[in-house]
């Protein structure tokens, strides 16, 4: 009797178990107050790290030198610290932009834009630590937009394929990119451009024999009137041609719209100016984009900045091709990330 007890007792503790993992959600906004433009790592300590754009908390943390904050499981963030401790002496003036971390070699790459809005000769940087908390060594600049030749050179993406280094970047006046040396620091290759001025923040994923094309368009900080949102295409190269679902080329197109914002004149909405998105995989395969928006109730940080808090949502893959649900961001809680660990 005590046997079958004991395992009555046992089988009904790892129903729970189970049931409670399945009933895990999360709700967006995932951080506050601000995230913008994140970009995302999985650590060697076992947390993801985000990483994000130069803005003022409003509070005591300050203007974060790009922001960093990490997470065992996407949903449940804290405060880490800034990732450079002081201002890059490479450019006069300018804020840290959108940045693009990566691990390699060992090492945690921070590829970053310093500009400011209207800057005639922006660039993109590189900073390097062996810990993703920083701090963070500045290299210096990899390229500004007068030496590369291309306007607005900023929103940097690291790409590595086939034993090759990419940088892709650029904001509104084409998305470009271009092969860097073996150790990441250099540019080697001629530039090559993949899509036309519609787009700024370039973000690329490879699934099953196609290269997908995440990009933003509209305005990205205006508050309530952001006009922000995500569309996407696809190549059987790297240096594509990117083609919309219709076949049309991103040269030319705006792409296939996966996220937006609710209208404005719709009093439900919840979230405007969805964008600037990267991509993490989590323990069933499901692939999670992972951006910032803007809450209607909340749209401005205390000095007056557009407050631009982090959201995450699954990807839905149809017929080869990302979609999100409803094509905007979710409100209402949903099933969470899964991680065995």
């Amino acid at each position: 009797m005590k046997k079958w007890f004991l395992l009555f007792v046992l089988g009904g503790l790892l129903m729970t178990g189970c049931q409670s993992e399945e009933a895990k959600t999360y709700q967006n906004p995932v951080f506050e107050p601000v995230i913008a433009d994140p970009s995302i790592v999985y650590a060697h300590d076992g947390y993801f790290y985000v990483y994000g754009t130069e803005d003022h908390f409003g509070d005591e943390r300050g203007q974060p030198l790009i922001p960093i904050i990490r997470s065992k499981d996407l949903v449940e963030w804290e405060y880490v610290g800034e990732a450079l401790e002081e201002k890059p002496e490479w450019k006069d003036q300018g804020f840290l932009w959108a940045p693009d971390i990566v691990h390699r070699n060992d090492k945690y790459y921070l590829y970053y834009a310093v500009s400011t809005w209207g800057d005639p000769d922006p660039g993109i940087g590189i900073a390097i630590s062996e810990n993703p908390e920083g701090p963070f060594e500045d290299l210096g600049n990899l390229f500004t937009s007068s030496e590369i030749d291309v306007r607005n050179s900023i929103d940097p993406m690291f790409y590595e394929y086939d034993g090759k280094n990419y940088l892709f970047w650029g904001s509104f006046h084409g998305i470009y990119g271009v092969e860097l040396s073996e150790d990441g620091l250099e540019v080697t290759g001629e530039k090559f451009r993949v899509a036309g001025n519609a787009f700024e923040a370039p973000y690329i994923i490879e699934r099953d024999g196609y290269f997908y094309f995440f990009a933003s368009l509209g305005s990205c900080c205006e508050g309530l009137n952001s006009k922000y949102r995500v569309a996407v295409g696809r190549a059987e190269s790297i240096e594509g041609p990117y083609l919309d679902k219709d076949g049309n080329d991103l040269l030319d197109s705006e792409g296939t719209l996966i996220l937006k914002g609710e209208s404005e004149e719709d009093s439900e909405s919840v979230f405007v100016g969805p964008g600037h998105n990267a991509i993490i995989t989590d323990d069933e395969g499901t692939d999670w984009i992972v951006y910032h928006a803007i809450e209607r109730d909340k749209p401005y940080l205390p000095l007056g900045a557009t407050r631009r808090p982090l959201m995450i949502d699954p990807i839905i893959w149809e017929d080869g091709w990302p979609t999100i649900k409803g094509s905007i961001p979710s409100s209402e809680p949903q099933k969470a990330p899964v991680f065995n660990d």
